[in-house]
């Protein structure tokens, strides 16, 4: 009897682990593990997430034609040049799925986002992993990696769980050098929280890249699950040929085109964020914990080794509180924490000072 097989790569893959959100025990806990909005989403949001209640037997439009539009409107976009998926990551693999297939070689680089290799692997393609400078992307190093089989290069920026950004004259440096045939994906999860345009120049300068966006992290629509890609016509037209036709439901995207709109909200997120992030950094240092510049929603906390990271998490966790293990990107010494609000940010800067003291170090 024949066995029933699955394709290569599939079962190369790790399970992907979210960032846990309780503790046995506490009512209490505070979720710094997986990079949500300490704010929540838009009340505009809310609303017309509610209002869409009254639709739910009806089907959605399958060309998001509205949520298109507003995101055009909102960032100065072509509608007709963006593609909506089930969050940024489903246009992740609408790119895979269309440029990439047994063999071929999908670039990822050392610290970079755990999803790129299980996409690559999706396809049965092999995932290239490059080294990063100093928790930094290294163009160098991704352009030295390319071969004849390489298909498409990842990078996030700003980068996670690494909080690091390369300069627009560094990714410009990155496109110029790779060979026309291959794709470079620009993944702007957490732009807002930086500046710039999250690599819509480039494409719109390049038809070999496609930047990726997501309502996720700073319009605090995690739970529903929506982002957005922009490339060139050709490219979109390719994607859309291979997503399902009612991939977005009424309710997602109410909520979204309520939410893209709503710019107070989001501007006053960002404002939060960056008064925050540099509070959280500056107690960090002054603590004696190494800490990169973030341009995210979190920071990448970075201890002697891997044993004082594991003690730091057990000692925040004592106190309700839940961060991110990165070990698994390669960072075993290092604890990731979300940047929350005022209150967020002391509760978090307590335990750890009475920690570090504790070791002598602070």
């Amino acid at each position: 009897m024949t066995q029933i097989t699955p394709q290569p790569g599939i079962m190369d893959i790790a399970l992907y682990v979210s960032g846990e959100s309780k503790l046995p025990g506490r009512g209490d806990v505070l979720k710094l593990s997986s990079n949500e909005n300490p704010l929540g989403c838009s009340d505009k949001a809310r609303a017309a997430y509610a209002a869409a209640a009254g639709d739910l037997h009806r089907y959605p439009n399958t060309d998001h034609a509205p949520l298109r539009r507003a995101i055009g409107e909102v960032h100065g976009l072509d509608p007709d040049r963006i593609i909506c998926g089930v969050g940024s990551d489903e246009v992740l693999q609408f790119v895979v799925q269309a440029f990439a297939g047994v063999g071929d070689e999908v670039i990822t680089t050392e610290h970079g986002f755990s999803m790129y290799p299980i996409l690559a692997r999706m396809v049965g393609a092999v995932p290239v992993t490059v080294p990063e400078n100093e928790r930094r992307i290294d163009v160098d190093a991704i352009l030295a990696g390319v071969t004849d089989r390489t298909r498409i290069v990842f990078i996030a920026n700003p980068a996670n769980p690494t909080g690091t950004m390369l300069t627009p004259e560094e990714v410009q440096r990155l496109v110029d050098g790779l060979p026309s045939s291959v794709l470079l994906v620009h993944d702007g999860a957490y732009t807002e929280f930086a500046s710039g345009d999250g690599g819509a120049g480039l494409v719109d300068r390049h038809p070999n890249v496609i930047m990726t966006r997501t309502f996720s992290k700073i319009h605090g629509l995690g739970g529903l699950r929506i982002g957005w890609g922009y490339g060139s016509r050709e490219i979109i037209d390719v994607l859309n040929r291979i997503r399902q036709p009612f991939n977005l439901s009424n309710a997602q995207m109410a909520a979204a085109e309520a939410a893209i709109r709503d710019t107070a909200f989001r501007d006053h997120c960002a404002d939060l964020n960056a008064r925050m992030r540099q509070r959280l950094r500056n107690s960090l240092i002054q603590m004696g914990i190494g800490c990169d510049e973030s341009f995210a929603n979190f920071v990448l906390a970075r201890f002697a080794d891997p044993a004082e990271a594991e003690a730091a998490d057990a000692a925040l966790r004592g106190d309700g509180i839940l961060v991110r293990r990165v070990s698994g990107y390669g960072l075993p010494a290092a604890l990731r924490i979300t940047v929350g609000d005022e209150d967020g940010v002391t509760r978090v800067l307590d335990p750890l000072g009475r920690f570090m003291s504790e070791r002598g170090r602070a």
